[in-house]
């Protein structure tokens, strides 16, 4: 049995062509050892039946227990799973790129174990090998989870193609793995996050406002129940806000920043964001402008119908028009007429989360 090729990686100053050279191994159908921020594991090219077979062998790992797959953006959990419940969206945003494995519907068959790893080194890999990784700690299954190259390589030199030695790994405990297909969740492997860290961010609330731009009615609504929650020491609820058009980079408008200062609220630090399934996925209340803010929220997410409502549903003011118009462009009195009625939706919203 040859000794595995090793090369080294510096997370600090990663060489590119070293990033190329593991992933064309996976590409190949080989076995890489790399690190990512929790220990050190073994990854192979989920759709390779060959690579998964030595993989299982390798791991003595019954055939019926499948292995994680590591994803590299976000948006990769929906091409892989289905029926994703709300509490994985609000897990996932808060503890990934992180030592969070989240089991899901698979859209193939069974459930699928996937996780997004805060190492650089890793996240590289997985993109330019451009295919879904099977990932499983590199240690025999009598041994600790590695943590470092020494530990990864003692018992696996010679039985993969390639070892990856890039230092020790941050944080040194295997992943959290949360059993997300059932209710309430099952934690059925503790690691790196406290089980307590997993049900308190799984209970938070997901307030989202959506306008067009993400500068103005949003922003104003997002800032003023974030004031309330505040001033009544809530940390239940989370605020969001997401425009269905905006422009990169673009902040709150000069009217919303003024008229926010006098009620004593500073939005200088506001950077627009456009709605997407991501984010639409963690709310639990959807709240827009305009209907045609919740055409487009349900061409995006057909699924968030029942957690979807006009803002203005809940304002006292009653005129038979249920859109709140856009002030941009208007005269300062326009805009404060309709932070006033904003003001009036939130301040009923706030008491009903």
């Amino acid at each position: 049995m040859s000794a595995s090729k090793i090369i080294k990686i510096d997370a600090r100053n990663i060489d590119t062509e070293l990033i190329h050279q593991a992933a064309e191994v996976l590409t190949r159908g080989g076995l890489v050892i790399i690190p990512t921020d929790t220990v050190y594991g073994i990854a192979a090219d989920a759709n390779n039946k060959n690579a998964l077979a030595r993989l299982f062998e390798i791991k003595k790992r019954p055939l019926d227990k499948p292995f994680v797959l590591l994803i590299a953006q976000f948006s990769q959990v929906e091409e892989l799973a289905e029926n994703i419940p709300i509490v994985a969206y609000k897990l996932m945003h808060k503890f990934w790129p992180g030592p969070l494995t989240v089991i899901l519907k698979s859209k193939i068959q069974g459930k699928v174990g996937l996780r997004l790893p805060d190492s650089q080194v890793a996240l590289e890999i997985i993109s330019w090998a451009n295919i879904p990784l099977a990932c499983t700690s590199a240690n025999l299954s009598t041994r600790s989870a590695a943590t470092n190259f020494i530990q990864a390589i003692k018992d696996l030199n010679g039985q993969v193609d390639l070892v990856i030695d890039s230092g020790p790994t941050r944080i040194g405990l295997e992943s959290t793995i949360v059993d997300l297909t059932c209710a309430p969740l099952k934690i059925v492997r503790n690691g790196a996050l406290k089980d307590e860290e997993i049900i308190a961010a799984s209970k938070i609330k997901n307030v989202l406002f959506v306008c067009t731009g993400n500068s103005c009615r949003s922003v104003m609504a997002e800032a003023y129940l974030k004031k309330i929650l505040l001033r009544e020491k809530r940390t239940d609820v989370e605020v969001e806000s997401a425009g269905v058009m905006i422009m990169a980079g673009s902040g709150a408008s000069g009217e919303t920043r003024e008229l926010l200062k006098q009620e004593g609220i500073d939005v200088g630090m506001h950077f627009a964001q456009r709605v997407d399934r991501e984010i639409i996925g963690r709310a639990d209340l959807i709240l827009v402008m305009e209907k045609i803010h919740e055409q487009r929220v349900l061409e995006i997410a057909p699924e968030a119908k029942n957690r979807l409502f006009l803002l203005k549903e809940f304002a006292k003011i009653s005129d038979g028009d249920l859109n709140i118009i856009d002030p941009a462009g208007k005269a300062g009195d326009f805009y404060f007429r309709t932070f006033g009625l904003i003001k009036d939706a939130v301040e009923r919203i706030s008491k009903i989360i």
